[in-house]
């Protein structure tokens, strides 16, 4: 049990974190992040990766799209599916606040790199 809440309180830290960096919330970045991660994954295989409610994501999206910030199409692989792709504009957002964020956590050591990079493959392999 001591892992799971070990990384529930690292869940925790890192999103109050990133909110201190953002004030539109952090569910924007989120699906910038992600929209942009996976950019050639549909619309329902994002909202899964970040484990969101689809009303939720479709109305940040909408906002995101009347923004300028991203553009909801049709898949060039399967025609059936939709695919989000971020504009230059909602590149730059999420550069900036990755940016600012960079700033906020500084130079880290090779093994915090390390151990972000094994946690990071073992939650994917399992999500």
């Amino acid at each position: 049990m001591k892992r799971v809440e070990k990384l529930i309180e690292i869940e925790s830290l890192l999103e109050n974190l990133m909110k201190q960096k953002h004030e539109g919330g952090i569910l924007r970045v989120k699906i910038l992040f992600f929209c942009r991660l996976y950019e050639n994954l549909s619309i329902s295989m994002i909202i899964e990766k970040l484990g969101i409610k689809k009303t939720n994501f479709a109305i940040m999206t909408s906002s995101l799209e009347k923004e300028g910030c991203l553009v909801i199409k049709k898949s060039k692989i399967d025609k059936r599916c939709r695919v989000v792709e971020l504009t230059e504009k909602g590149n730059k957002e999420l550069e900036d606040y990755l940016a600012d964020l960079e700033k906020i956590i500084g130079a880290t050591s090779p093994e915090i790199d390390y151990a972000t990079e094994t946690l990071d493959k073992f939650l994917n392999k399992i999500i």
